[in-house]
């Protein structure tokens, strides 16, 4: 009897989309980390071996977690026809407000995945592939007349622009999990004058832009 249920029941549909929202919800529910794969499949009802189709281990979980983080961001901003027609600064905005508008929508996990083992911002191995992504974008939007015109210039400043903006994304990120702020509006702000600031030194005047952030942050400093 039991065997004509199971054939008839409609088949669960896993993915990686599955897998990972079940993860994340894991994890959240239970305030602790799945320990491990067999646990985490029987928790969520999923074949073991449907689990190894798309993932080896749950620490893949981990770091794809983020990797959807970015492409949703990107796929959103890619949907904006007038994109490509930005300058490098609207554009770096654009990514940043769409990239911490998703992780908005999942703080709790983003919170938890960040400061579990009381390691804080310590704990970045989970982001190994974002960061890829993260860099590999950057590139995209760098790419323009301004450093076209110039190899030598664009050879030296692409990849210090690159990792420029990823400890500038890390920076922001760090402000945004202590923001106490309503709708994280302080750092709406950060973003802003620090993107202002990044791309300012590609233009060689950057003494004004720092100045401004320099103030904003030494404001945030003493409240």
């Amino acid at each position: 009897m039991e065997t004509v249920k199971k054939s008839t029941a409609k088949k669960k549909l896993i993915d990686d989309n599955f897998i990972i929202t079940a993860y994340m919800n894991s994890t959240l529910e239970n305030n602790h980390e799945p320990k491990n794969v067999f646990l985490f499949c029987k928790e969520n009802k999923i074949v073991e071996s449907e689990f190894y189709t798309f993932y080896g281990s749950l620490d893949a979980v981990k770091q794809d977690v983020w990797i959807k983080f970015f492409e949703n961001a990107t796929a959103t901003i890619q949907k904006e026809e007038a994109f490509e027609s930005y300058s490098d600064k609207n554009k770096l905005l654009t990514l940043y407000f769409t990239l911490f508008e998703i992780l908005t929508l999942n703080r709790s996990y983003v919170l938890f995945s960040l400061e579990e083992n009381k390691e804080g911002m310590k704990n970045l191995k989970n982001l190994k592939q974002f960061r890829n992504h993260f860099k590999d974008f950057i590139v995209t939007i760098i790419e323009s007349d301004a450093f076209e015109k110039n190899d030598k210039v664009a050879r030296v400043t692409k990849p210090i622009f690159t990792e420029g903006a990823w400890i500038q994304f890390l920076f922001l990120l760090k402000f945004w999990m202590d923001d106490s702020s309503k709708s994280f509006e302080k750092t709406d702000v950060l973003i802003e004058k620090s993107v202002n600031t990044i791309v300012d030194l590609l233009d060689t005047k950057p003494l004004e832009s720092l100045f401004d952030l320099g103030k904003f942050l030494w404001k945030e400093k003493r409240n």
